[in-house]
């Protein structure tokens, strides 16, 4: 288990990166809306696999969500499971996983919007 991993947002390239002794060891892409985040794809370098980087990147960027008083849709599978497996974070979802997403965000008429992950 890595024990140093820095997790930031880079809002210049849309996504949170985790970096473990000033390399980039992973990062988790979103598309910013008005008020939350679209998380589409989260990748960890070879490297670092097996470390828990991949969890201390999706910690570090889901408290930064709850920090910033931003929401979020979980498009990208891996912070689709970590959120189903760590259901402290499920009071940041609007939408699921698969939700249709307009150019605003997500589309309010999908009928899974606000419901908990399964």
């Amino acid at each position: 288990m890595e024990t140093n991993v820095d997790v930031r947002d880079n809002p210049e390239q849309h996504r949170y990166e985790a970096r473990v002794a000033g390399m980039l060891a992973g990062f988790s892409e979103y598309q910013p809306n008005d008020g939350w985040l679209v998380f589409t794809h989260t990748e960890v370098d070879p490297t670092f696999e097996g470390r828990g980087v991949g969890s201390a990147l999706a910690a570090g960027a889901l408290n930064d969500v709850r920090k910033r008083g931003l929401k979020l849709t979980p498009q990208c599978p891996f912070i689709h499971a970590y959120i189903r497996r760590h259901p402290a974070y499920q009071d940041l979802v609007v939408g699921v996983r698969g939700t249709p997403v307009t150019r605003r965000g997500v589309d309010p008429r999908d009928p899974s919007r606000g419901r908990e992950l399964r």
